[in-house]
């Protein structure tokens, strides 16, 4: 079937319910890298059960949609599609195990022009399955790269101010291990373009690239490692675009400027931007000056 977005805006999602345990909050940390070395207790603190602390970020993996995408009533050219940006605003701790639900609906879809894509974004509110409460807040840019023409409205882009013209007052290289894809994936994120040459390759990719939620994440540990002691409830909201590819064994190197409780990063590989318009928003009361 065609690409519809009057479809595609009306889609309901069916309801999702999960309920996850401290092993699958390590085995996230452990797709983002954490655990390099042994020694250090900072990553240990997100990786041991008996101390275990949650990485904000975890929460883009819960009541996931699975590969909505290849639904055929939505006409979506799957394959070609990219994930540009991301961002989430983060209204309390994750605990080390919980049942979770999450609410999906499509805020948008934007036409860039006939062979230039259709631009979506994504909302998903993560609660508490017991009590309600939020845990985090979603939203989600896809580019469908083979959907773009059908007369929708123009893309508009969000614009983040723009980096301190300083130098930055972190740096931070982070070594991404040649099989982070891999372990990544068993988060819940089994969209083949991250594990199958073939799948990559009929991308236009010359072999699996990195997801870019995990580069969100190595973003998210970062900013906490920087400017929140480690501490999950020190980070209110991330957000970025991603502006490169990552492929698995890259080593990303941040620079991160702070204003206030304010943020801005972005991300290299050399002299190549592939994390641009970061942005975080720090819990003044967890955080150091």
């Amino acid at each position: 079937m065609g690409f519809s977005a009057e479809t595609l805006l009306g889609w309901v999602f069916p309801f999702q319910r999960q309920s996850y345990v401290p092993r699958d909050a390590i085995l996230y940390a452990l797709g983002l890298g954490l655990g390099r070395d042994p020694l250090d207790a900072a990553d240990l603190g997100f990786l041991l059960e008996d101390r275990l602390k949650v990485l904000p970020t975890f929460g883009v993996t819960l009541a996931t949609l699975g590969m909505w995408v290849k639904e055929p009533a939505l006409g979506i050219d799957w394959v070609r599609l990219v994930h540009s940006a991301q961002a989430a605003t983060f209204h309390a701790p994750l605990p080390a195990a919980a049942d979770v639900t999450a609410e999906a609906r499509i805020v948008s879809v934007q036409d860039r022009g006939e062979g230039k894509g259709a631009v979506v974004v994504l909302q998903r509110v993560i609660r508490d399955a017991r009590t309600g409460a939020p845990y985090c807040t979603l939203r989600q840019t896809l580019l469908l790269r083979g959907n773009g023409g059908f007369g929708g409205p123009p893309a508009t882009r969000d614009e983040t101010p723009p980096v301190p013209a300083r130098a930055p007052d972190v740096t931070i290289d982070v070594q991404t291990s040649p099989r982070a894809a891999l372990i990544y994936r068993l988060s819940g994120d089994w969209n083949p373009l991250h594990a199958d040459p073939a799948v990559a390759a009929r991308a236009g990719f010359e072999r699996p690239i990195l997801h870019g939620l995990a580069s969100y994440g190595i973003a998210g540990r970062a900013v906490l490692s920087a400017f929140c002691r480690d501490d999950p409830a020190g980070l209110r909201h991330l957000a970025m675009r991603f502006s490169g590819i990552v492929i698995p064994g890259d080593t990303l190197n941040f620079r991160l400027w702070r204003q206030g409780q304010d943020i801005h990063f972005n991300a290299r590989i050399g002299d190549r931007l592939v994390l641009d318009q970061g942005f975080a928003q720090l819990n003044q009361e967890e955080t150091k000056s």
